[in-house]
């Protein structure tokens, strides 16, 4: 009798593994597919896998125009990749007393972490939307917020705490931007007219870390530096396509440990009369010659599967390094000896170790007047640390910043939290003094980096980018 009903289930038990079988054999496919055609709302392309290199891409024109507003924060971090807004010419409010600073506009994006970069009266992001399957690079004007164009291409990104992360880079006339699945697009600046696309994954065999790619990608004197950490370890492209409409590759550094991407992100720096790139793939952290791509120092002292901050260097040849996952912080210090570049570990704390140990989970401290300002992982507060790594202040239990991004603008601290509550703070190691604060945003995780231009600053959380007037009314 069991033997006869078990027989009878079996084709049952077949037939539903069949469907499992056919239907992930659905979803993993990859289609080729046709340009489509503007206007044409109902049409869409189909969903492109990762590692496709050829795709198309959809241009499309908007209302927007470019606001007469100056000022750039050109890429992820700043012009200087400090966080550090400096613009005597302005006065920031110091107390939002009156009902907070007022909203100029706000924009409906997908869900993510992907701050804007600002040039010329225009705001750039990297959305997603999630209907379509598109990355979606957007023009946004800095008066209104509505787009000014649009550049679109297909790739299926799982929901994986949001989509989008990285901010562009952006010159007069290039616009770079690195997606979550890996794909690099450079396009004109002003028009959104493409120009070129790796992707990362089919070029350099590059492995996209957990939670998608988050490295923001930069332009230094024309060129795209990207550290795909795969086949190479950092590669240099000529923005202006080669032949054919082809990127132009300029150098490439051998991989040989075979360092894998992190979230970490690429800062240039100089010592001992070099250029250089700093960047911290998972087995160390190296320093890359800006003019050829050769190794000029790497190590392996400071390695991690999940970093996220990137490298803050803080003068005389330190660099700081902070992350989470109890990795703690360390402080490096470059030496030149018979003209090689050497690394010496001035301290780290481990916070399995030592209770007081610093470290930060997503958002890069920032250096400001001899001090490092970040948020501790292990209380979620905002604190000061002196260059021995010593907590100078911290905020205290009732104004915790836990996992939003921080910024220091004209000597003001602008720190805000998950909720979008954002905190005014002044900009000194003497002690923690809170000017003023107010609910900026009303979604959930306030995880976006800042940018600020002629005291319009544009934050975001989950799904929604807006920009504040902080000017002194």
């Amino acid at each position: 009798m069991k033997t006869n009903l078990i027989s009878k289930f079996i084709p049952v038990l077949l037939a539903v593994i069949g469907l499992g079988v056919f239907f992930t054999w659905v979803e993993s496919s990859t289609y080729n597919f046709s340009q489509r055609v503007p206007g044409a709302d109902a049409y869409r392309k189909p969903v492109v896998d990762a590692a496709v290199f050829e795709f198309d891409t959809y241009h499309e024109a908007s209302e927007g125009k470019a606001s007469a507003i100056t000022g750039a924060w050109p890429r992820f971090r700043g012009s200087d990749f400090s966080a550090i807004y400096r613009d005597d010419s302005v006065t920031l409010a110091r107390d939002f007393s009156g009902g907070g600073p007022e909203q100029m506009w706000a924009v409906e994006l997908g869900e993510g972490y992907a701050g804007a970069a600002i040039l010329n009266g225009r705001a750039y992001v990297l959305d997603y939307d999630e209907k379509n399957k598109e990355d979606l690079l957007r023009c946004l004007s800095l008066d209104d917020g509505k787009d000014i164009w649009r550049l679109s291409y297909p790739v299926k990104v799982k929901r994986w705490h949001g989509m989008s992360r990285t901010v562009p880079a952006v010159t007069d006339k290039y616009l770079l931007s690195l997606g979550p699945k890996g794909n690099v697009v450079c396009c004109n600046s002003q028009t959104g007219d493409f120009l070129w696309h790796i992707n990362l994954v089919q070029r350099y065999k590059t492995r996209i870390p957990d939670w998608h790619a988050a490295q923001c990608p930069i332009i230094d004197n024309g060129r795209a530096i990207i550290a795909p950490s795969g086949s190479v370890l950092m590669t240099a492209i000529a923005c202006e396509p080669g032949e054919e409409g082809k990127p132009k590759v300029l150098w490439e550094t051998p991989n040989e440990k075979g360092w894998k991407m992190t979230h970490s992100s690429i800062v240039p720096m100089e010592f001992g009369g070099k250029k250089m790139y700093i960047y911290c793939g998972d087995g160390g952290v190296a320093g890359i010659s800006a003019e050829d791509g050769r190794i000029l120092w790497q190590t392996d002292v400071w390695r991690m599967r999940f970093n996220v901050p990137s490298p803050v260097p803080v003068g005389d040849g330190k660099i700081f390094f902070a992350a989470g996952y109890d990795a703690g912080c360390l402080m490096l210090q470059l030496s030149e000896v018979d003209g090689e570049i050497k690394t010496d570990v001035v301290f780290r704390q481990n916070p399995l170790k030592d209770a007081t140990a610093f470290g930060t989970e997503q958002h890069t401290p920032v250096f400001y007047n001899g001090y490092l300002y970040g948020v501790r992982l292990k209380d979620g507060q905002l604190v000061c640390l002196d260059l021995n790594g010593q907590a100078v202040w911290a905020s205290g239990s009732a104004h915790k910043i836990e996992s939003g991004p921080l910024m220091v603008a004209n000597g003001l601290i602008y720190a805000m939290d998950d909720s979008g509550l954002l905190k005014v703070v002044e900009a000194t190691h003497e002690r923690f003094n809170l000017l003023t604060e107010a609910q900026v945003l009303h979604g959930r995780e306030a995880w976006g980096p800042m940018a600020m231009v002629s005291g319009r600053l544009i934050v975001r959380d989950l799904t929604q980018m807006v920009c504040l007037d902080m000017r002194t009314k």
